[in-house]
């Protein structure tokens, strides 16, 4: 197995904040068919007593992605981006995402199992609002392809 085995219980540093932005809410909605109206539309959002455009589920990942990309710039994580496929993803919501939530992540590796020649990493990303408090566990398997694969 080429992945490091000692990545289990590695916590990497929070991100930079992310502000939500309600024209990358809405790009998003099109970009995955979510087509409800209060994924685009504010009036339908605070109808439904959000205050700004509310993100699908899965934009979650875009966060998830800014403590992804500090764990394949680590040097000893045996990872390399073109031997690597998203394997699964799963996400536990408190509160959904909004737009002008300002929003940190912070990436810990959970497992690492030996898969054929390779291996498969799985990671969480506590993803918090400015005030500390939880919004979403975004947890990803990576599938890490061996050296010889």
């Amino acid at each position: 197995m080429s992945v490091n085995p000692e990545l289990v219980g590695r916590s990497f540093p929070p991100t930079a904040p992310y502000l939500v932005g309600r024209e990358k809410v809405r790009e998003f909605a099109r970009a995955v068919f979510a087509d409800a109206a209060q994924h685009v539309d504010p009036d339908a959002a605070r109808a439904l007593g959000y205050a700004d455009v509310v993100a699908p589920p899965t934009f979650a990942m875009v966060i998830q992605d800014l403590t992804l990309q500090q764990l394949l710039a680590e040097e000893d994580s045996g990872i390399a981006l073109e031997r690597t496929v998203h394997a699964e993803q799963r996400f536990r919501y408190t509160r959904p995402i909004v737009a002008g939530d300002e929003l940190l992540a912070q990436l810990q590796i959970t497992n690492v199992r030996p898969f054929g020649t390779g291996a498969m990493v799985t990671s969480e990303a506590e993803i918090t609002d400015a005030g500390g408090a939880h919004v979403v566990t975004a947890t990803s398997v990576l599938l890490i392809g061996g050296e010889d694969a």
